[in-house]
This record gives C-alpha cells, structure tokens and sequence, in this order.
C-alpha cells in the first residue's frame, strides 16, 4: 500500500523543476529563448505521439462505440460541469485565478499511458482503452480549447475560440498528423525505443513547467499562493476525483458494461492528461498565468497516479467469476 501511494519519479522531477524556476527563474533573453525551445519541443512532442499511435489498435477497439460515448461523455462533459458546480467551494479555498486552473483541468482530455496500464493492471478492456484514451486525447486538441473559452471567458491568451483552435492546430495537430503519416516508415524504430523516447516526452513537459513557473514566479506567484491554498487545492482534486470515479462506475452498471468494460471506463473517465495539459496551456494562456494554471493540474496528476493505483491493485485480485 505505502509503494503505491509513493510519489511517482516524474512527479518527484516536476517538483525539483518547480523549486529551481522558484529559486533561479528565467528572465530577459533567456527566458525569449526558453520560450522558443519549448516551442520547438512540444511540436516534436506531438510528433511523436503520432507515430507512436498504432491504427491496428485504435481499430481493435472501435465496436466498442458506448464504452467510447460514455468515456467521452465523462470526459468533456460531466467534468466541466462539476467543475463549475463546486465553484462556491473553490472560491471558498482558492483564489480566483487557480480556480480558473480547476476548469482548465476540467476541460482536457484523458491521459493516454497511464488509463491503458491501470486498465491492464487491474483486467480490463485493453483494446477499448487504447482507442478511448487516443480519442480523448485526439479530439481534445479541439473540445479542450472550445471548453476553454466558455468556461473562462477572461483566461485565454487572447482572441476567439475558433483562433484558439486554429493555434492548437498548427503548433500540436499539424505535427501529430505528420507523425502518424510517418509511422509506417518510422514507426518501427519508435516502438523499439519507447523507453528512450519516453525521457524526451517528460524532458519536453519539464522543459515547459520551467519555462512557466519561471514567468509565473516573476509576477509574484509564492506571494499568492501558501500552504493552505496547496491544500485547497488538494482537497477540491480530492473531492473531484472521488466524484468522477463514482460517477464512471455507477453509469457503467447502470448501462449494463461488463466488468471489464467496466474497468475501461472507470480509468478512462476519471483522469486528465499532463502530458496534454501542460502544452495546451502554453498555447492557450499568457506566460505570466501559467504557473497558476497548471498547478492544479499538477497536484491531480499525482493524486489520481496514486489513487487509481490502489483500485487498479484492488482489482487485479478480484475472481475471475465476478460480474458487475
């Protein structure tokens, strides 16, 4: 129980990267530079999740169209929701701007690698995870940014929701659909160095949360944010996560899923993605409200790892006759 509850490595570094952005921020030209290089590698970032998507296994999965709806539905729509239902609660434990953070997190996609090893771990559908959790993350590139813009009005970086899109667009679709119109040429060589690309996926979003914290701590934000609003923040990821993973599992039984399908759901519809979030936030906030932003993000990351982790253990020891 106290292995799985640990803190992940990756979460470990991206709270390393925070204290070094607190203590030597960017400034002046490096941190032009910092901007400039992050750019760069988030495009090779999507790139890559591109090559790496197998069709097979999106293929595989695709029958399974109201395990996908349910998903989807959970995903960027009870999500948002919730998000703005416990808006008097945030209020209450957060400041304004991080409560804005809580909806940006509402309003992503799912994560890709862990909803497929959670669902692994603890026997589920497999193949309707690997298709539900790309698709999440697939359409996101365009919900996410429209969800934005209705549920914060006054947060994104500037101009319409359709020049939101047309962003996100050019800096992360345009290099995913050239990774997957690439894979059958590279994509071997991918899959054989998924271990090694992986450093360059985390070093890519540590990159980002530097170059972030660093503009955010410029403006002042250890002066906005103490002890008691971490814990805030904790306490609404806490109470949003408990909600959703409920929720996730009481419709699945509700709709008649099988156990499995069921397991597909729970961890496909109760988590969001760093990996996209951290990204898509640079894209859609100024620099200076990035730090604010994100930071919800990252306390849910970890909380919902070490969560999901238990269930999943949980549910890997269940008979193999048990039904929903």
């Amino acid at each position: 129980m106290m292995r799985r509850l640990a803190l992940d490595p990756f979460t470990v570094l991206l709270m390393v990267v925070v204290a070094l952005a607190s203590l030597f921020p960017a400034s002046g030209q490096v941190a032009v530079a910092f901007g400039h290089i992050t750019t760069l590698a988030i495009g090779m970032l999507f790139f890559l999740h591109g090559a790496k998507l197998s069709r097979e296994a999106l293929v595989s999965g695709l029958t399974h169209w109201r395990l996908h709806l349910l998903v989807l539905a959970s995903t960027f729509v009870l999500f948002p929701l919730l998000g703005l239902a416990i808006k008097p609660l945030a209020l209450a434990l957060l400041t304004p701007d991080l409560y804005l953070g809580v909806l940006f997190l509402c309003a992503l996609p799912s994560t890709v690698q862990s909803s497929i090893a959670f669902t692994a771990l603890a026997r589920g559908n497999v193949a309707a995870a690997v298709c539900s959790a790309s698709a999440s993350n697939f359409l996101g590139i365009f919900i996410t940014p429209l969800l934005v813009s209705v549920l914060i009005a006054r947060g994104a970086a500037g101009g319409s929701p359709l020049d939101s899109v047309l962003t996100i667009v050019e800096q992360l679709l345009l290099p995913f659909i050239a990774g997957q119109l690439l894979r059958p040429l590279i994509g071997a060589w991918v899959d054989r160095h998924k271990p090694v690309l992986k450093f360059f996926d985390q070093g890519s979003i540590l990159l980002v949360v530097y170059t972030a914290f660093s503009d955010s701590v410029n403006e002042g934000l250890w002066q906005k944010v103490s002890l008691s609003t971490l814990i805030g923040i904790l306490v609404i990821s806490a109470l949003i996560l408990a909600v959703m993973l409920g929720a996730a599992t009481l419709a699945s039984r509700r709709l008649g899923f099988s156990k499995e399908d069921e397991i597909t759901i729970v961890f496909c519809g109760s988590k969001k993605s760093l990996a996209s979030g951290v990204p898509m936030a640079k894209v859609l906030f100024a620099p200076s409200a990035l730090g604010m932003i994100i930071l919800p993000l990252m306390l849910f990351h970890q909380l919902q790892l070490m969560v999901c982790a238990v269930l999943a253990g949980r549910l890997a020891r269940r008979p193999d006759s048990q039904t929903p």
